[in-house]
């Protein structure tokens, strides 16, 4: 059964990693550098409904296999179709977008969907999924790794076949997962109150919007989720624009941005391994302030840097990347858990999730378009390399802003650990206790 769940896993992910941090030189190629923003913002707008409808129709009518199935259907059609669409000469952006769109539409919902199927197996086989599941979930990162590296080295990070490649993966998932064992569908029970859209959605937590602790993480983790798509979306773009200057054309980041990419994918996978220690070490405050750091870094290296001997720094900010993305998303994770009770709990982290990859993400996403458009994709721009050194300096002085203001003003009291679990201090200055 695990090998089975490290299949479903590493599919899940490939189809994202297809085309999720090329996708940004497919557009600027094509024409399209202005609104690459909105190919990755759509993802976070959609997120703010979709995962919620599709969580209705799993609990009530649908095998959660069965809906992860079609949902991969119709994913996988509408990327393939995008990626030959992409194919034709006097390609229409608003067609390209909107088939992609419908795409993203209904993928985004299966990375909740193949968690449930997930859960449902091994439950039924008798693992502990605390145990059993995170060497498992490590699959999909390798996989979104592997599609990166293969797109690159087939020569389509600049094609709309990355589209086709993703489209592919897509279909092939979606006849997986008819193999996979059934999960529960709850139904309608007689005399159960009826569940309103609204709480369905998880929109009801934002009455933990009354407390000023939460409020202020709330509104820091949408400032934070700024940051979450900026590189997917420009990162690829401004590596591969080297190729334009003589003295890099035939480096190798220059030639192979994905590979290089990569290796933010592979720090992220590693960094997972350092969160129990920096937990225990400095607290659930001062390792968001690490991770807030690091998206600094993240941003001011690759200002700094190139692919020919300034190619360490855009290494070191590759590998900085897994402190920025973890630290803060798991430990904002723990903190929103140790701050709500069981009733509110579910529904709170849902609401992280809006905050950082919903609304944060595509604040972010379509404001360094306005940056990226304004210094690099403008016809009054000559040297785009400058362009893009100017963009990614704008985006590290924005992280330390949030970074100094988050130091300065969220300062819970400290109060003594009360559940009984492998957990932290509420406040973020306490310890791991076991």
């Amino acid at each position: 059964m695990k090998f089975r769940l490290i299949i479903m896993n590493f599919l899940e992910f490939a189809v994202w990693g297809a085309y999720l941090t090329s996708m940004g030189s497919y557009l600027a190629d094509a024409g399209f550098g202005s609104i690459i923003g909105w190919f990755y913002s759509i993802q976070g707008i959609v997120s703010l409904f979709m995962p919620g409808i599709m969580g209705i129709v799993a609990d009530r009518w649908i095998q959660a296999q069965k809906l992860l199935s079609l949902c991969h259907v119709m994913a996988g059609a509408f990327m393939g179709a995008t990626g030959f669409y992409g194919m034709a000469s006097g390609c229409d952006m608003g067609v390209l977008f909107t088939l992609y769109a419908l795409s993203v539409a209904f993928y985004m919902p299966t990375l909740a969907l193949s968690n449930s199927v997930a859960f449902n197996a091994l439950t039924m086989s008798g693992y502990d999924t605390v145990k059993a599941f995170p060497p498992i979930r490590v699959f999909g990162t390798i996989g979104f790794i592997c599609t990166m590296i293969a797109v690159d080295l087939l020569g389509f990070q600049t094609t709309s076949k990355q589209f086709v490649v993703s489209g592919g993966l897509s279909l092939l998932l979606a006849m997986y997962c008819l193999t996979l064992p059934a999960s529960p569908v709850k139904g309608k029970i007689e005399g159960e109150p009826s569940t309103s859209l609204v709480q369905a959605l998880g929109l009801d937590s934002f009455k933990l919007f009354r407390k000023k602790k939460m409020a202020i993480f709330f509104i820091f983790s949408m400032l934070l989720g700024v940051s979450l798509q900026i590189t997917n979306g420009y990162a690829n773009p401004f590596i591969t624009s080297f190729k334009d200057v003589a003295e890099y054309v035939d480096t190798f980041g220059a030639q192979h941005a994905n590979i290089l990419i990569s290796l933010s994918q592979i720090s992220e996978t590693c960094c997972i391994l350092l969160i129990p220690f920096c937990l225990k070490k400095f607290g659930i405050k001062n390792v968001m302030m690490i991770a807030m750091l690091a998206w600094v870094l993240r941003f001011g290296l690759f200002g700094l840097g190139d692919t020919g001997s300034g190619l360490w720094m855009l290494v070191l900010s590759c590998i900085v990347y897994g402190v920025a993305f973890d630290f803060f998303n798991i430990s904002g994770a723990l903190f929103v858990d140790q701050n709500t009770d069981a009733e509110t709990r579910s529904s709170a982290q849902g609401l992280f999730m809006i905050m950082t990859n919903g609304l944060g993400a595509t604040i972010g996403t379509l404001s360094a378009q306005a940056v990226v458009n304004t210094f690099v994709f403008n016809d009054g721009v000559t040297d785009t390399i400058a362009g893009w050194r100017t963009s990614w300096f704008v985006f590290a002085g924005y992280a330390f802003v949030v970074l100094v203001l988050f130091a300065v003003i969220f300062r819970p009291k400290k109060k003594p650990l009360t559940r009984p679990t492998d957990t932290l201090s509420p406040e973020g200055e306490g310890k791991v206790s076991i």
